[in-house]
């Protein structure tokens, strides 16, 4: 393991679309996929600091409370934590003090994030609804393109 790109897919798949993250990396590793490295990040924290300060860019994939119809997908370019959209679900906290000491320790990668908009992540159950679930083709392959201008 170690490419230039890490694919980070952050979420609790104990409460359905809030683990959609965890869903698109899954995916990934089904398709054999190879041009990055590919991490289910669960959710969140301080232990994967070091994976990544360890990278050049870094692919997170999160579910997202916005305003947005649910299964919308954002591909966003933060820089600091004050960057990420408001709410990135139930982990939100954790994800952006991470990035935050990243940042402050002089080992950034390029970030991109690939927020899919969801509404409701409370209720228990390790199923993706219809509407989640039928974005996670386009988010593989939002996620594949954005590896191939990467590797460039």
């Amino acid at each position: 393991m170690q490419n230039s790109v890490l694919v980070l897919g952050i979420g609790n798949i104990l409460m359905n679309d809030e683990g959609v993250g965890i869903h698109v990396v899954s995916k990934l590793e089904q398709e054999g996929f190879t041009g990055a490295d590919l991490i289910d990040g669960g959710t969140g924290g301080f232990h994967l600091l070091g994976f990544i300060q360890s990278y050049k860019s870094v692919i997170i994939i999160d579910a997202s409370i916005d305003e947005f119809p649910t299964g919308n997908i954002r591909i966003l370019h933060p820089k600091y934590a004050k960057d990420f959209p408001k709410q990135l679900s139930a982990h939100e906290i954790g994800l952006k003090d991470l990035i935050d000491a990243a940042f402050l320790l002089g080992n950034m990668p390029e970030l991109h994030l690939v927020a899919i908009s969801i509404k409701n992540f409370q209720e228990m159950g390790m199923d993706l609804t219809p509407d989640v679930e039928a974005t996670i083709p386009e988010a593989v392959k939002c996620v594949k393109n954005l590896v191939k201008i990467l590797n460039i």
